[in-house]
């Protein structure tokens, strides 16, 4: 996949997930600048002009084809104009075709069903599309929201990795999630 792939958004039902722009740098800034939002991704809170450094990065798309390759998409409502969140998924191995998933969400649009919504978009892009054969999720164990989305992609946990990570807080533990291409119905992938 490269980024004439991605020129087309991806469309749910309520949702449009497309790439960033230089325009979305206040809606990024808006949660990424969150302290509870930092809390779960083992780094500070991001700065305006450190999202505008990522917003250039990831706005060009991913070629796909290397180890570390990331496809980064931000998460609008179909009804409101705005970015709510954005969901990425990363090539862990190119050979083994093996990718993480993950989200990161705007507080303000929680117990809607939006990262649920996206996620599944984005699993089924990285399976269907991406030639994924198995997704995974690294999780903060404290983090039940996600632990709760990461089931709803019917991911099963694969490993509790105790104190394995560290912040300002202190050491924090982490739980993997998985799950297989044909286990979710893109067998056609495999």
């Amino acid at each position: 996949m490269d980024a004439t792939v991605m020129a087309r958004p991806v469309t749910t039902e309520r949702l449009v997930l497309r790439l960033f722009t230089a325009d979305d740098l206040d809606d990024m800034h808006a949660y990424q600048g969150l302290p509870e939002v930092a809390r779960f991704l083992y780094r500070p809170p991001r700065d305006r002009g450190r999202c505008a450094e990522v917003i250039e990065r990831i706005g060009k798309g991913t070629s796909w084809k290397e180890d570390g390759d990331n496809l980064t998409l931000a998460v609008c409502r179909r009804d409101v104009p705005g970015v709510i969140g954005e969901v990425q998924v990363t090539l862990s191995s190119a050979y083994a075709r093996q990718a993480e998933i993950g989200w990161v969400f705007h507080p303000d649009h929680g117990g809607r069903g939006y990262a649920t919504e996206a996620a599944l978009a984005l699993r089924d892009l990285a399976f269907q599309q991406l030639g994924v054969h198995r997704l995974f999720a690294r999780i903060d164990a404290d983090n039940t929201a996600s632990e709760r989305l990461c089931e709803r992609l019917s991911m099963r946990r694969e490993a509790h990795l105790i104190e394995n990570d560290r912040d300002d807080r202190g050491w924090g533990s982490e739980y993997v999630y998985a799950v297989l291409a044909r286990e979710v119905g893109s067998a056609g992938t495999e």
